[in-house]
């Protein structure tokens, strides 16, 4: 069962002040096992997202605490910005990362709530999936009147706070008051705009944005409101759902922009709400210059935006992610307005541990005098994973030149899904290639555990069975995927770029090689097996593989050498 964790985004209303946005920040990283991701403060909008993530009670935890300091630290009657606010913290949500539900996300806003009302003497609103009605669902409406308008909301019965005080008093006077919440991802995304026209950016946002416009007779500006039958005034829709917009000035940067708070990335991917609002403001004689990302973003993002704009130029979309990420920043424009550096802007490079050096991320010759060391891992195991990669990777190359190739253009796209194939199989035998190391490290730690009495000595046992069992799983599963990236070296010799059969044929030649090192570390694994049923079946399964992946190889080989000799005698 996956582990469960939990996202906060609290949005403090302080941006200016590094020092106070600091000491609020801070008091995420007192809570032992949370985890700060992100800081990003602004200027013009006089406002912080913060971004942490951990284990649910600590997340709530540590929101508590920067709740509190927020209040001590944020005088709301002093504060201006750009950005709707009615509260020092002015927004809290909630977002399941994994291992959990949204409605356990909405438990732990409610817990949440609860005490940030009664211990801070904050008016608390509950909103999203953690909402006690209909109308608090949406944050637009929680918060509109915004801090100005909070005393007459909080006369209001309609709108009495779920908890914490519901009078105004000097003390809701300095904090205001704070919407705490459980959601989906949100992206907080804005458009850079070559003006300085903030009505020009807000018609813009009204035709993305779910709410739209107001419908009017005549001018749509300055016409008669359209009503309905109560009265109240009709709209027309914008483009996406689940897309808030408006238009503003950023003095920092002496440009409009669009801002959206996009949420819900299935109905509303960035990549389309960025493209048709390049379209709006084509339409209005404005250019988009590029975009930011407020916070942190999955990188599923990223990804889908690469893919988008991979597709609209017929290119591959079987490259390294590496590449797809660089593509989204350029052609989202993530850039334009200051460095955008995917380790710190994208969740899962943030939650990896950086203190975590894999294999992988070694040099050539890093792994290369690492292998030669003293140290038994990395050792064949690792090696054959990582002869795997090369050979896939072949095969991938050559599926990418393929759909690249001068007059093959109607065919990019059957070039394209072999090298999305082949680029998954490299990725997943790059990620054995320290699972077997961490397999090894496993079995040598069971071995290390005490063996003092009968109970540690039967621990002890299981331990190094189950270990053992894990050192064979990886080979075999190295075994797998190499028959199966097989197939792209295959089809790639069979119908790909004449010029590369020779790339293609070492692919196919490294991934025999790996499956041949990965059969060896099966069978050295499974002597060490008490249950020889098992070690029976498992090495059974790994010599059917290493038939397979022979007779298949030499073939291959066959062929390719024949077209390779042809191509030799009567050149190209």
């Amino acid at each position: 069962m996956a582990k469960k964790l939990l996202e906060c985004v609290p949005n403090i209303s302080e941006g200016r002040d590094p020092e106070k946005i600091k000491e609020i920040a801070r008091q995420v990283e007192t809570v032992e096992g949370v985890k700060l991701l992100d800081v990003d403060p602004g200027k013009a909008t006089n406002r912080t997202v913060i971004t942490f993530v951990g284990e649910p009670d600590k997340v709530v935890e540590a929101a508590f605490r920067l709740i509190k300091k927020a209040k001590e630290l944020i005088d709301m009657r002093a504060h201006k910005g750009e950005h709707p606010r009615f509260g020092a913290t002015d927004v809290c949500p909630l977002v399941p990362v994994s291992g959990m539900t949204m409605e356990e996300a909405a438990e732990y806003a409610r817990k949440l709530g609860k005490r940030v009302g009664e211990e801070l003497n904050i008016p608390v609103y509950l909103y999203e999936y953690a909402a006690t009605e209909e109308k608090r669902r949406n944050l637009a409406n929680v918060r509109s009147g915004e801090y100005e308008g909070l005393k007459d909301k909080l006369a209001d019965p309609e709108w009495k706070p779920d908890f914490g005080p519901s009078e105004w008093n000097e003390e809701v006077a300095r904090s205001g008051a704070v919407a705490i919440g459980a959601r989906d991802f949100l992206v907080a995304y804005n458009v850079n705009l070559n003006t300085t026209s903030t009505r020009r950016a807000n018609a813009i946002a009204f035709d993305i944005r779910e709410a739209g416009r107001v419908k009017r007779k005549g001018h749509p500006l300055t016409g008669e409101i359209v009503r309905d039958k109560d009265g109240k005034p009709v709209r027309i829709p914008g483009k996406f759902k689940g897309v808030k917009g408006i238009g503003w000035y950023i003095d920092e940067y002496g440009i409009a922009q669009v801002s959206y708070n996009i949420t819900d990335i299935r109905k509303a991917p960035v990549h389309l709400v960025f493209d048709e609002t390049v379209k709006a403001a084509d339409k209005r004689g404005v250019r988009v210059t590029g975009s930011e990302i407020v916070g942190l973003v999955p990188k599923k993002v990223l990804l889908d935006a690469a893919d988008y704009f991979l597709r609209k130029q017929q290119r591959s979309l079987g490259i390294p992610e590496k590449e797809k990420i660089k593509i989204a920043v350029k052609s989202l424009g993530l850039d334009d307005l200051k460095p955008f550096d995917p380790k710190e802007k994208v969740i899962e490079y943030k939650l990896q541990e950086s203190d975590e050096k894999k294999l992988i991320d070694l040099s050539l010759e890093e792994f290369a005098d690492l292998t030669a060391s003293e140290r038994p891992a990395p050792g064949g195991g690792s090696v054959a994973a990582y002869t795997g990669a090369l050979g896939a990777a072949l095969g991938t190359m050559v599926a990418n030149l393929s759909s690249h190739k001068r007059g093959w253009d109607e065919k990019w796209e059957y070039y394209s899904d072999w090298a999305v194939r082949g680029e998954n199989l490299k990725r997943r035998l790059l990620e054995l290639v320290d699972a077997d190391t961490r397999a090894f490290d496993r079995i040598m730690a069971a071995f290390r555990l005490p063996k003092n009495t009968d109970e540690e000595r039967e621990a002890r046992r299981k331990a190094i069975e189950e270990a053992t069992v894990g050192a064979i799983e990886v080979p075999l599963e190295v075994m797998r995927t190499a028959l199966e990236a097989l197939e792209v070296n295959e089809a790639m010799l069979r119908e790909g770029l004449p010029t590369s059969y020779s790339d293609a044929l070492v692919g196919v030649s490294a991934l025999e090689s790996a499956a041949e090192g990965a059969y060896y570390n099966v069978l050295i694994n499974a002597a060490g097996l008490e249950d020889r049923e098992k070690a029976a079946a498992l090495t059974d399964e790994a010599t059917r593989l290493r038939s397979r992946m022979r007779e298949k190889a030499d073939r291959l080989r066959e062929e390719g050498v024949q077209k390779l000799y042809k191509q030799a005698i009567q050149g190209q």
